[in-house]
Formats: structure tokens, C-alpha cells, sequence
């Protein structure tokens, strides 16, 4: 029983599920039930960063069953390759999505106006992490060059130290900006948890998606609204059985990506069998 994970809580519980059943000598099965529900915590006050909560989450829920049974691999749908899970440490991430009370006693959820920036931060994080895994080589060469020449260029500014005559040849240094890597190139499908339109733009822009790749996760948000943990399943299903400008085929890498208080960041990937 994983509560308490906030919206990223699903992704966790199937991470830790595939470490169980790693761990079982003989095969086995592992049921994840991820819920969302609202009403314990519907706020009844007035204050705008508490009534945020009752205007995006909605109840959701999803099932699904793990197993490392070799007989189970004829029926299986996909297989799980990678979880990578990214924990925020500075007190913006903890309190930017934070149960308490207003001034007048209500209980709720607060998010703060800084979500987006914090979210931003642990996703960087967790797709660098993650990269190795499934970005090519050339990709990774790319990040390798951009990161040997950002350094290049800060010791070379350092080395220039003071002086009117070295601070104007630091000045002349051009900044190389950091590479932002194609994930298109090793992920076919994306399942961005559906947080607001905002998180999805914002993660559309930076990683460079197309529309095709964000549809899941704003028909997700459009229909049932921000469904918590949940949320990626109600996308992966969308993926499976309704999206047709970039349909689902044998062989292709779905990357699922979920935020959650406190702050984290948690991604899994799957292969369609």
C-alpha cells in the first residue's frame, strides 16, 4: 500500500513491483491498483492556491497485473524495460504541492505557482538519468559534446580571470547552449500525466513533441480531467485503442512520465509485444 505518492504513486508501485517479483525464486503475478479519489480532501474554503484542487483532480482508477511467468509471455500486451524515479530535495519541491489548512481552519491541497518550474527541474533530471537507456548513440555523442564545451568554455572564462582586456575577450567566448536530446528517435509514444495544459505545453515545447505525441495525454485531460496517478493508464489505453494518426505496432517504446508531491518525478518505458 503506496498512499501518500501523490500522482506519481502508480509508476512507483509498478517499479516496485518488477523489484519483487525479480526477487521471487519461482515466477509470479503482481496486481497494481492505482485511485484517485477526491472527496476526503475537497476544500470548502475560498483561498485561490487551495481551490485549484477541486477545479483540476477528478476520481479515477486503473488496474493492472505484472508476471515474470515465461507462460504468461504469449498474452502479455508489453513488456516493462525501464523505471527511473527523480526525488526533489529543496523546499520549493516539497511545498509547492502540500496538504494543510487555510487561515480559517480548512483542510486542503495547496499548489503553489511554482509547480511548473519545480516539475520542469525533476523532469530534466529524470530524463537524464534515463537517457542512457534509450537514446541512441548518436544522441548521447551529441549530449556528450555539448557537455565538454559548455565546460570548456566556463574554465576558459575563469582562466581569463579579471582585467578590462580579459573581460573583454570572456565576453567574446560565446555561450554554448545545452543540447536538449531527440527522444523522438528512441521513444515512439509518450504518456505525459496529465496535470494541466500547462505541465503538457510546457513538456511539448521543451522536448520538441508533436502534436500526435501530446493527443493521449490532452484527450485524457479533456475527458476525465486530472485523474492523478491514474492518468497514464487512461493515456495508454487511448494509445492502444483509439489513436490513429500515430498508431501502436509490435515493436514500439511508450514512455509514461508521472509527477507527484514532494516533489517527484517518475518515468517508466514499455515495449509493445
Amino acid at each position: 500500500n503506496l498512499s501518500g505518492m501523490g500522482c506519481g504513486a502508480s509508476l512507483i508501485s509498478v517499479d516496485l513491483a518488477k523489484n519483487l517479483l525479480q526477487r521471487r525464486r519461482s515466477g509470479g503475478k503482481a496486481l497494481v491498483v492505482s485511485t484517485e479519489i477526491i472527496t476526503p480532501n475537497l476544500y470548502h474554503g475560498n483561498e485561490r492556491g487551495f481551490l485549484l484542487q477541486n477545479t483540476l483532480f477528478r476520481c479515477g482508477g486503473a488496474a493492472m497485473v505484472l508476471s515474470n511467468n515465461w507462460s504468461d509471455g504469449r498474452r502479455a500486451w508489453y513488456k516493462l524495460l525501464h523505471t527511473v524515479r527523480v526525488q526533489g530535495t529543496t523546499e520549493d519541491a516539497y511545498n509547492c504541492v502540500y496538504e494543510t489548512e487555510d487561515k480559517d481552519g480548512e483542510r486542503g491541497v495547496r499548489l503553489s505557482k511554482e509547480i511548473v518550474k519545480v516539475a520542469g527541474k525533476c523532469m530534466e533530471k529524470n530524463m537524464t538519468m534515463i537517457g542512457p537507456y534509450v537514446l541512441p548513440l548518436s544522441e548521447q555523442f551529441k549530449v556528450v559534446i555539448s557537455l565538454i564545451g559548455r565546460f570548456a568554455t566556463k574554465s576558459l572564462k575563469k582562466m581569463l580571470g579579471g582585467g578590462a582586456a580579459n573581460e573583454k575577450m570572456a565576453e567574446k567566448i560565446p555561450n554554448i547552449r545545452p543540447y536538449v536530446p531527440d527522444f523522438k528517435r528512441g521513444i515512439d509514444h509518450f504518456c505525459i500525466h496529465a496535470g494541466g495544459r500547462a505541465v503538457i505545453d510546457g513538456i511539448e515545447k521543451n522536448m520538441k513533441l508533436e502534436l500526435f505525441h501530446t493527443e493521449p495525454s490532452r484527450m485524457a485531460l479533456l475527458n476525465y480531467g486530472n485523474t492523478s496517478s491514474s492518468s497514464i493508464w487512461y493515456e495508454l489505453e487511448y494509445i492502444q485503442e483509439h489513436q490513429k494518426t500515430n498508431p501502436l505496432k509490435k515493436g514500439h517504446r511508450i514512455m509514461q512520465v508521472a509527477f507527484g508531491s514532494g516533489f517527484k518525478c517518475t518515468s517508466g518505458v514499455w515495449l509493445k509485444l
